[in-house]
């Protein structure tokens, strides 16, 4: 225990990376279990790379900067979430292909902005972030996302599962569907902005889906899958802090890694529609 716990007592900067990602694992982890439940796992994904642009102009503009890089992201993921969203309604194109095609080309224009503007450096900070080195104002500003994301999921909760469920009916009984879809997309492109700055754009959405897809191999309810995505997170994120130090691994890969570990194990060995609980008769089980 103390050779796990060792880094984390002995170190600020491990302390304030793990301070970091509990933040980021408040607000990305219930986002990312209602992305699941909507079968919108790869639009997290496709919002993911598309805030680099936005943060690549204002790391053109002021360099490293906390606050441009995160107006810019949250301005390009917006944009690209309405532009994605418009194209699909007005086109033959659903909005998947739409979202897959946006993507790709702002991942495209954020890398060319960085590599011409910036050094190897600035461009491996961008894509793979640095939770190792979140200062005060970093720490502050994923502390808000979480304390906003945590609001708006208690505002949003009932008329958010019934649109998982059964979005029909929500729009028949309720005007509230546009604005729980459109806010829920908001929140989704604020907390990838937030994972941006701990985990870089390539990885920020690793910790938003890779715990929602473990907790649903372990539970079927909402709230409890919200709770196991959060704890899976929170200990992904220790597991791989510790082998980023131990083994000198970059600190973004190492958590995903990790995260996908437990994903692996919950695969398997789940409750709930795993490999095994699927082949094994459920008379065995219950004996």
């Amino acid at each position: 225990m103390d050779q796990l716990l060792g880094p984390f007592g002995e170190f600020a900067f491990m302390r304030r990376a793990l301070v970091g990602c509990i933040a980021v694992s408040m607000g990305a982890t219930p986002v990312g279990v209602f992305l699941l439940l909507r079968r919108m796992s790869l639009t997290g994904d496709a919002m993911a790379h598309a805030i680099l642009p936005g943060a690549a102009i204002g790391f053109l503009f002021a360099g490293l900067s906390l606050t441009a890089m995160t107006i810019g992201g949250l301005v390009a993921g917006m944009t690209v979430a309405v532009a994605a969203g418009a194209v699909s309604r007005s086109t033959v194109l659903r909005e998947d292909a739409s979202l897959a095609a946006f993507y790709l080309v702002s991942l495209a224009a954020g890398v060319a902005v960085v590599s011409m503007h910036g050094s190897n450096v600035d461009l491996m900070h961008v894509l793979f972030g640095s939770v190792l080195a979140l200062g005060n104002d970093a720490l502050i500003l994923l502390c808000a996302i979480a304390t906003i994301t945590m609001i708006a999921l208690a505002l949003l909760y009932r008329p958010l599962v019934l649109e998982c469920l059964d979005p029909a009916y929500l729009r028949g009984v309720s005007g509230l569907s546009a604005v729980a879809h459109f806010a829920f997309l908001a929140l989704a492109v604020l907390n990838l902005v937030g994972g941006f700055h701990a985990l870089g754009t390539l990885m920020a959405v690793g910790i938003m889906i890779l715990p929602a897809a473990t907790a649903r191999f372990w539970t079927r309810g909402v709230g409890a899958m919200i709770g196991i995505a959060f704890a899976v997170a929170v200990t992904g994120s220790i597991a791989g802090l510790w082998l980023s130090y131990q083994y000198g691994l970059p600190s973004g890969p190492a958590i995903v890694l990790a995260l996908g570990g437990f994903y692996g194990l919950s695969l398997v060995f789940g409750a709930e529609g795993s490999l095994l609980a699927r082949h094994t008769p459920r008379s065995h089980r219950e004996a």
